[in-house]
């Protein structure tokens, strides 16, 4: 018999999987948490849980947080993630806090059933886009890390005219003649690269514009 705990903050989306677990007689529901500081206290109580079904949007403290702590206290327990989104950020944290699966909360019983029998078996439950993302993020993982410093990175496109430029090793004066501007406007707007990209110098101005794709 699998004993499964449940996390999420939405009680119609609680009763929707405990329907979709009583079709199959070797899952045996057995509590679940509004949040993951609840399901915390519960697994206090009671630890000799199989596998949690963890949503990833909860409020106090949510999923990818709940994941890391119970890893760490009770490693024995599976988790998989079940939720609405599948984003690359959500999977990539979900991953590294130690989630055994990724599975979408749209799923069917059987294959929510096939999911966790896999997973206990040493598998990793996961819906067919979230495997293709979780592969993409693999080859790419500098992708996630950097997601956030690039939305805040925003450049005009004279800002990178002049860092394309400077990253060719070009002084003021060359850059200024090849984009037809003056020095002043040049080192003006150096200036704002520098202030935005949150760098002190050209070499680290140029770094950081490449690793996050800017030129």
């Amino acid at each position: 018999m699998i004993k499964i705990a449940i996390a999420d903050d939405n009680s119609f989306l609680i009763n929707t999987v405990k329907e979709k677990l009583s079709f199959f007689d070797d899952l045996n529901y057995k509590f679940s948490g509004f949040n993951g500081s609840e399901l915390l206290v519960k697994l206090e109580e009671n630890h000799n849980i199989d596998l949690i079904l963890m949503d990833i949007e909860m409020p106090i403290l949510n999923g990818i947080e709940t994941t890391e702590i119970v890893k760490k206290k009770y490693p024995h327990i599976k988790i998989i993630m079940l939720t609405v989104f599948d984003n690359d950020e959500n999977i990539f944290n979900a991953i590294k806090a130690g989630a055994d699966g990724y599975l979408l909360k749209e799923i069917n019983a059987k294959d929510l059933h096939d999911g966790i029998v896999e997973t206990l078996n040493g598998g990793a439950a996961m819906n067919p886009s979230i495997a293709l993302k979780t592969l993409k993020l693999l080859r790419n993982p500098l992708d996630i890390e950097n997601a956030q410093e690039k939305e805040e990175i925003k450049l005009t496109q004279r800002e990178v005219e002049v860092l394309e430029q400077l990253s060719k090793g070009l002084s003021y004066n060359l850059i200024a003649d090849n984009l037809i501007l003056s020095t002043g406007t040049v080192r003006k707007h150096i200036e704002n690269i520098y202030r935005k990209l949150q760098v002190h110098n050209k070499i680290e101005a140029v770094q950081k514009a490449k690793k996050n794709n800017i030129i």
